[in-house]
């Protein structure tokens, strides 16, 4: 039987390897594509997105947020549930409406978390770090102070 299963995952693992080539759903790191971040999010981290569009008003999005040492985001809430997995590096994710580094919780690479819906919350990248995002669209960001919305400045 688990010789069985092993043949079976060989075979799966293959298969993904050769369609990672030729597959445009099926991306090895160095195929992602990063650009800037929307408005609404503060600029120095890049952004990739891996599926869907996280604009659209329906649909899944999966997407990645690379960012330098020390990139804060400031405290906010999502009307959606935010799946959110660390690719690389080492996050801090704190919750409630005030930004603060005591209270933040130290996530490192391989660590996965998700936010129902209008749980307010912030983070900060320690050290250089990639996290991947998804989650139902559309993607919405809703500052805790409106004077923390990058749109707005």
């Amino acid at each position: 039987m688990k010789t069985a299963m092993l043949g079976v995952l060989c075979c799966c693992a293959a298969l993904l390897c050769a369609q990672s080539d030729a597959h445009p759903n099926a991306f090895t790191p160095e195929q992602i594509k990063y650009g800037p971040v929307p408005p609404f999010i503060a600029p120095g981290a890049q952004l990739a997105v891996l599926e869907g569009d996280p604009t659209a008003s329906s649909g899944d999005f999966t997407i990645r947020l690379k960012m330098p040492a020390g990139y804060k985001i400031a405290p906010h809430w999502h009307p959606k549930r935010e799946n959110v997995t660390v690719i690389s590096g080492n996050f801090k994710v704190g919750m409630g409406d005030k930004f603060d580094t005591a209270t933040m919780k130290l996530f490192p690479a391989g660590s996965f978390a998700y936010l129902d819906p209008e749980m307010h919350h912030y983070a900060m990248a320690s050290g250089a770090t990639v996290v991947q995002v998804h989650g139902q669209s559309p993607l919405q960001f809703n500052y805790v102070s409106p004077a923390d919305d990058p749109s707005k400045k």
